[in-house]
């Protein structure tokens, strides 16, 4: 009895795959063979992901390549430094492809996030970058803080053709801004939202009352309800019972150690978000200006802060992966 129990226990799916059949599966990393390991259809990276995976003697290669390659380019340090990271992130990008049969995302620099011109020149040079190396711009999306200022700059480019993701998103307001201008992608933050409510309220949550959880259920609804085309892709998980409650969401961006569970977890998985749940959902319909998305912005304490907050980080780690480059040049 035992052994029969053992062999269907082993040939029911995980619920990784189980997740797959509805949800399209990023992995949230820039190590290449955790890539490989899981299988996701896109990747995604950030400063931080790159920063850590350069400090491994396995990555390392890729940082002295990025500064061999450019070193002679300009006799401006602090210019120079900043194109050997786009250099860098490229290198990365141009790795991952090789391996998934989707899209990377890269990500512009977090200190344009109030530049809305200055984002536009810097993902046409990383889009340049990609084409020089034989990529489609189809295979890219080009992450970018949903500030109001990025929020305009992703207009521009995705009628230029130019897909974006919007990253460091942590309300509705600043959903329906970048579903309004027209982005291919939204990535709402569920871990950072927890982490405000709980050192907040000095409360735990469960998966089903997690804040984060909730958030991006309110936004995913919204979006189909009303037929935007911005596709969602909840991010920054705590835990896998967050996946689980968002399964049927466009995308999910996924750590390995949290898609490792996900592998080894052979539990029936219940699609709990589809368009046509969301259509039945009772939601108002949001008119935005830049007004209106900055005094939204503000009245949500949690949102103003966790946006700032994301963005310093970002911004230290990229500040960080030009300390390194210093050093070698």
């Amino acid at each position: 009895m035992g052994e029969a129990r053992s062999s269907v226990v082993e040939n029911q799916a995980s619920q990784l795959d189980q997740l797959k059949q509805f949800t399209k599966i990023v992995a949230d990393t820039g190590a290449f063979s955790a890539i490989k390991q899981y299988s996701p259809e896109d990747s995604t990276t950030n400063p931080t992901l790159i920063y850590n995976a350069v400090k491994k003697d396995e990555y390392k290669h890729l940082l002295e390549k990025a500064v061999i390659d450019n070193k002679d380019l300009s006799s401006d340090r602090e210019l120079l430094v900043n194109k050997i990271i786009d250099h860098l992130l490229i290198l990365f990008g141009l790795e991952i492809l090789n391996i998934i049969p989707g899209r990377v995302s890269t990500e512009v620099d977090a200190r344009l996030s109030f530049d809305a011109m200055g984002t536009i020149d810097k993902a046409h040079e990383i889009i340049q970058l990609y084409e020089d190396n034989g990529i489609s711009r189809e295979r890219i999306l080009i992450k970018i803080a949903s500030t109001w200022e990025g929020t305009l700059a992703a207009s521009k480019l995705e009628h230029e053709g130019i897909h974006c993701n919007m990253t460091l998103l942590f309300s509705l307001s600043q959903a329906v801004a970048c579903a309004e201008a027209g982005a291919t992608l939204i990535s709402p933050f569920v871990g950072r939202i927890l982490d405000w409510y709980k050192a907040a309220t000095g409360k735990d949550y469960s998966s089903a009352d997690d804040p984060g959880v909730m958030s991006v259920k309110e936004i995913y609804n919204y979006l189909k309800k009303y037929d935007y085309t911005t596709e969602v892709m909840g991010a920054s998980f705590r835990n896998a019972d967050e996946i689980v409650e968002l399964a049927g969401c466009d995308l999910l961006t996924i750590s390995p150690d949290l898609l490792e569970i996900l592998m080894e977890t052979q539990v029936p998985l219940e699609r709990k978000l589809s368009p046509e749940s969301a259509q039945k959902q009772d939601l108002e319909k949001v008119i935005l200006d830049e007004n209106k998305f900055r005094w939204l912005l503000n009245e949500d304490a949690m949102a103003t802060e966790k946006l700032a907050d994301g963005i310093r980080r970002f911004s230290a780690d990229a500040e960080n992966l030009g300390a390194l480059i210093r050093k070698r040049l």
